[in-house]
C-alpha cells in the first residue's frame, strides 16, 4: 500500500464489499451482488443494479420471421439469470487474497493505492455453460477501465449481442455519441455518417410491436446526461454527465428507458412501463437484422455471432468534469 496523499485512491475492505474512493467520486464493489454495485460522482448516483453481461435483445420482426428466438431462447435465460462464481482482487497490480470477513479485519481503512482491478467471473445457465470474466481497473482520477472477455463454447447457438448492460437510476434527459448517425446494425451501416451527435430524451423506436431499437456501430465515445436522482433531498436539478469510451476498437451501443426484456414482454407501445430508468448496453457484439429477400431470411454468416468464439472488447467509464 502506498503512504497517503492526494494522488492515491482510498480503500474500504468491507465483509463482502470493497469500497474505492478519491476526489469527489466513491464506488462500491459487491462479491454478494457479483459486480459493481454503486458508482457516484459529485455524490450522484449512477446505478440502479449492478451491471452484468448481456446476451440478449428484444426480438425483431425478422428474428420472429427466420425463428432466431426459438434457435438462441436459451441466451434470454442467460441474460436474466448468470451467476458469478470468482473474484480476484489486485491492489497495485499484486493480487490479494480475497478480503471478505474475517480476513478484512486486517485492514484498518487507511490503505491508500495508485490503482486497484477486480476481476468477476460469471458462468452462464446455457448448456452447455460458458464463461464471461470482466475486470474492472480504477485509476487515481476516477476512471474505470473495464476488460470484457466471452470465452467461446462449443455446442451453443449463436448469440443475440455480447456485452455490458448498466441500469442507471432515473430517466436522462438525452446522450450524445461520436460515431454512425441513426439506428445502424452491422449489415444496416452503409447510410451511417461518422459524426458527433446529441439524442434528446430516450426515444423507443416505434415500431408496431416493440423490438430491439437506437442501436449506434462504431462508437468511440458516448456521453449520457442525466437531471435527477432517486434522493429526495437532492433538490439541485443541474445537469450530470458520465462517459462511456472505447479502449481500442470501437464499441456498439444503446440507451433507451427499457431493457431487452421489457420490450420483449410488450405486444404494444402502451403496454410498456413507464419510462423510469436509463438503460446503456454497451457491446462488443451484435447479430445483423436480415431480412435481405424477405422479411424472414436469416442474416447473412458474415454478420452473425458465432458462440464458439472469443470475444473481447474493452471501454472506459469516465466522470465529466462541469
Amino acid at each position: 500500500m502506498n503512504a497517503i496523499n492526494n494522488q492515491t485512491l482510498q480503500l474500504i475492505f468491507g465483509d463482502v464489499t470493497l469500497g474505492v474512493s478519491g476526489e469527489d467520486f466513491h464506488y462500491i464493489f459487491s462479491y454478494q451482488t457479483g459486480g459493481l454495485e454503486s458508482l457516484s460522482v459529485a455524490g450522484k448516483e449512477w446505478l440502479y443494479r449492478t451491471p452484468k453481461p448481456t446476451f440478449w435483445r428484444a426480438t425483431t420482426d425478422n428474428d420472429r420471421g427466420n425463428g432466431f428466438s426459438y434457435k438462441s431462447g436459451m441466451w434470454l435465460g442467460a441474460d436474466l439469470f448468470i451467476k458469478c462464481s470468482n473474484v480476484v482482487v489486485a491492489v497495485d497490480g499484486k493480487k490479494v487474497e480475497k478480503p471478505i470477513a474475517p480476513t478484512n479485519n486486517k485492514y484498518t481503512g487507511k490503505e491508500h493505492a495508485e490503482s486497484v482491478s477486480l476481476c468477476f467471473t460469471y458462468i452462464t445457465n446455457t448448456v452447455p455453460a460458458a464463461e464471461v470474466e470482466v475486470t474492472y481497473t480504477v485509476q487515481v482520477d476516477g476512471t474505470i477501465e473495464v476488460k470484457v472477455h466471452y470465452y467461446g463454447k462449443e455446442g451453443l447457438p449463436s448469440l443475440p449481442v455480447f456485452g455490458m448492460r448498466f441500469i442507471m437510476p432515473t430517466k436522462a434527459v438525452g446522450y450524445t455519441y461520436e460515431g454512425l448517425s441513426g439506428e445502424t446494425y452491422p449489415d444496416r451501416m452503409a447510410g451511417g455518417v461518422p459524426g458527433t451527435y446529441h439524442i434528446e430524451g430516450l426515444p423507443v423506436t416505434p415500431y408496431m410491436v416493440p423490438q430491439d431499437c437506437n442501436v449506434h456501430m462504431a462508437t468511440k465515445k458516448l456521453t449520457v446526461t442525466r437531471a435527477t436522482t432517486l434522493n429526495n433531498a437532492d433538490t439541485d436539478k443541474t445537469t450530470f454527465s458520465l462517459q462511456f469510451e472505447a479502449l481500442g476498437e470501437p464499441f456498439t451501443f444503446s440507451c433507451i428507458p427499457y431493457t431487452a426484456e421489457e420490450l420483449e414482454n410488450a405486444t404494444h407501445h402502451e403496454e410498456l412501463p413507464l419510462p423510469r430508468r436509463t438503460v446503456v448496453s454497451i457491446l462488443g457484439k451484435v447479430r445483423g437484422v436480415g431480412g435481405i429477400d424477405s422479411w424472414g431470411a436469416d442474416v447473412m454468416p458474415q454478420y452473425q455471432i458465432d458462440a464458439t468464439q472469443d470475444i473481447s472488447y474493452a471501454f472506459s467509464i469516465k466522470r465529466v468534469l462541469i
